[in-house]
């Protein structure tokens, strides 16, 4: 099967260098991009792109015109989509790109199936062109809801949102297929599609084991991610600071708005260490020296039904103790594997954070690698790129059976 996957797909020098002058942090799509790649190759498909750079719009990344031309990054070959860099200009320029230069490469690779990844209204709207002209089938791979306001988001951003997602829900109307994270995603704004819930990717590599006892006294307990009120790592720190275990320290790695006011918390509880910025695999390895990780994402937030936090996958394959918020986009078979926040409150999580880290260290760690066994078997890249290969095959057929 020939499938092609209109996205956010770069090499990772292209991601490390728009890391280093954007203001987000796109690390989670690159990384989910390439192991969606992984799993179509594993599951038996061959992948072309067509790809843009996950830039945010001008000033938030100071470039404003991005090139197109043809690439090849890890094997994989595909075509860069120019676009203008500003607000609403990236929209109009990305979908003109798709008219001009991912028809021809679609003309040329002749694909069985268009996979689009994210909800991004251009790129959904030329999915659902090319599945009337050409009759390729289109699915959608979505990782979160359309049009989510965020607190800083001026007046103009949030009615530009609002009418972007009544082009997203319009567009997913003429999908034949939706890869979703979680159940209300699909459901909420395809309903009717035929579909697949893939949470991530298990890291590869081997799995963890035991590390020798360290004689360390005090627990390491670490966040990575964006550093963000809709994160809710200011909340991990706030309770952080209400508990009692005066040898645990707290590490946070990422970039956001919190990051000074993180820093600021440093001056009056010295056991919370400074903001750090650091490459993935340095990240990954400070999971697995770490004692307990944290997943403090609100479950009250509008968005949350629709959430499986990235990170989550990435921390229970390192082996190392999980406490989670109980989002309800977290699947009930994750139950047994992870240390749960029972009340949302700054009270409530607080507590949680004291009863596992005066928990039994041995306890913890044999949590955290059956944790690592359950992702590795059921999550990894070859066990979801068979689903995934097993479902783009039906989607396909339900095409050669309309037809006949």
């Amino acid at each position: 099967m020939k499938v092609t996957l209109l996205g956010f797909t770069v090499s990772n020098d292209e991601m490390n260098a728009l890391l280093d002058c954007d203001a987000t942090m796109p690390i989670q799509t690159h990384a989910f991009a390439w192991n969606l790649v992984g799993a179509l190759h594993t599951g038996g498909a061959t992948v072309q792109l067509l790809s843009s750079d996950p830039a945010s719009n001008y000033p938030g990344n100071p470039r404003i015109a991005f090139r197109g031309r043809r690439f090849v990054a890890h094997g994989v070959h595909g075509r860069r989509l120019g676009f203008i860099n500003i607000l609403g200009l990236k929209h109009v320029t990305r979908f003109v790109s798709c008219l001009v230069s991912g028809t021809k490469e679609l003309r040329r690779w002749r694909p069985e199936v268009l996979m689009i990844h994210g909800v991004h209204s251009p790129y959904l709207w030329y999915g659902a062109l090319v599945r009337l002209m050409s009759g390729i089938k289109t699915v959608v791979v979505m990782t979160d809801p359309p049009g989510v306001v965020l607190p800083p988001d001026p007046l103009i951003t949030r009615a530009l949102k609002r009418l972007d997602c009544i082009l997203v829900r319009g567009a997913l109307s003429h999908v034949d297929g939706v890869v979703a994270l979680t159940v209300r995603l699909a459901s909420d704004f395809a309903p009717g599609a035929p579909s697949i819930i893939v949470e991530g990717f298990s890291p590869p590599g081997p799995s963890p084991s035991r590390p020798a006892a360290n004689s360390r006294c005090g627990a390491r307990v670490i966040y990575a991610g964006g550093l963000s009120p809709s994160s809710g790592v200011d909340r991990l720190v706030s309770a952080f600071r209400r508990t009692s275990a005066p040898d645990a320290r707290l590490y946070t790695y990422g970039r956001g708005q919190l990051s000074e006011w993180i820093n600021d918390q440093c001056s009056s509880d010295s056991r919370i260490a400074r903001v750090q910025f650091s490459d993935r695999e340095t990240v990954l390895g400070q999971y697995v020296d770490a004692d307990v990780l944290v997943q403090p994402r609100r479950p009250s937030e509008t968005f949350a039904p629709y959430s499986f936090p990235s990170k989550l996958m990435e921390y229970m394959a390192s082996g190392t103790a999980v406490l989670s918020t109980r989002l309800p986009g977290i699947p009930d078979e994750y139950e047994p594997f992870l240390y749960w926040i029972e009340d949302d409150s700054i009270e409530g999580f607080t507590a949680a954070l004291e009863r596992v880290l005066s928990g039994n260290r041995e306890e913890r760690r044999e949590k955290g690698l059956a944790a690592a066994e359950f992702v590795r078997a059921n999550r990894s890249v070859e066990a979801q790129g068979l689903r995934l290969y097993k479902f783009l095959r039906r989607v396909a057929a339900a095409r050669s059976a309309t037809r006949s």
